[in-house]
């Protein structure tokens, strides 16, 4: 167990050093939202080019923690080429793990199980959702600014 955790750890600290799709709007973007986190400032935003129900690029800009760089960076990684459902149904799994503590489908989440481990740190729960609130966001095609609070 302890090697899956350090596993895990390199991961968040891998996505946080050299964040993917990150410092750019996608071309053709069409869809943005802001996320801001008022307990620790990170902010982040998403931007996508979502066409005939698919997320074809995504990417995202701001600044934050390690978790919230980590969470964005694999989100935006394991969301590009589905379906808006499917980025739906991904965001609602991650949030159930995080937040109502469900049990994890490490075969559906992939890589986003590194993610797993702020569980443990109820503070750190907000970095890790606040990129998803923010694409899901963008997604629905919403103007308001996304807050964890």
């Amino acid at each position: 167990m302890n090697e899956l955790r350090e596993l895990y750890e390199e991961v968040i600290l891998d996505h946080n050093r050299s964040p993917r799709n990150f410092g750019r709007r996608p071309p053709r973007c069409n869809r943005t939202a802001h996320g801001h986190n008022p307990l620790c400032g990170d902010q982040v935003e998403v931007s996508m080019t979502f066409r005939d129900g698919v997320i074809e690029d995504i990417a995202f800009n701001g600044e934050g923690c390690a978790i919230t760089t980590a969470s964005a960076s694999l989100m935006t990684q394991a969301l590009k080429g589905r379906t808006g459902e499917e980025a739906k149904e991904l965001f609602h799994a991650m949030h159930a793990v995080l937040v109502d503590d469900e049990p994890p489908d490490h075969g559906r989440l992939g890589k986003l199980g590194a993610l797993l481990g702020v569980k443990d740190f109820p503070m750190r729960v907000k970095c890790a959702t606040l990129p998803w609130h923010t694409m899901e966001a963008a997604l629905s095609g919403s103007d308001a600014p996304v807050t964890t609070e």
